[in-house]
């Protein structure tokens, strides 16, 4: 998924650590994209080494409204409740969220792959606001 949003032009904005959040970053940046990582954390060190810009919260699951409100369209990629949470905040902010393997519920519009994100991604902003 990180390498398609580079390589479509959009910033990663993630959680900053490991998992999926690295797997994307490591994709974003292996094609020219820039990462916000924006952790949990009080500190920095906890990132991983594909994030540009690491911004420490102390929030720990709060952060995941950060993440959100950061961000213009959404991919839940598999996920525990973590994902639950930003999904939810999606919904509160009026969020698109796309799916892949992740909860199965209302607001949450389920694809089978990153290509097919991707798609649907580029669809919504080419619509008229």
């Amino acid at each position: 998924m990180g390498q398609l949003i580079a390589e479509n032009g959009f910033l990663l904005v993630n959680g900053g650590l490991k998992g999926v959040m690295e797997a994307s970053a490591r994709g974003a940046k292996a094609h020219g994209g820039w990462v916000i990582g924006i952790l949990p954390g009080k500190s920095t060190q906890e990132t991983n080494r594909f994030t540009d810009i690491a911004i420490p919260t102390g929030l720990g699951y709060l952060r995941n409204a950060l993440v959100v409100l950061n961000s213009d369209v959404l991919v839940a990629i598999n996920g525990a409740y973590g994902t639950l949470s930003e999904i939810a905040y999606t919904q509160v902010y009026g969020k698109k969220v796309f799916g892949i393997e992740t909860w199965d519920i209302p607001g949450v519009i389920a694809v089978e792959s990153p290509q097919a994100a991707m798609q649907q991604i580029i669809a919504y902003f080419e619509q008229p606001k």
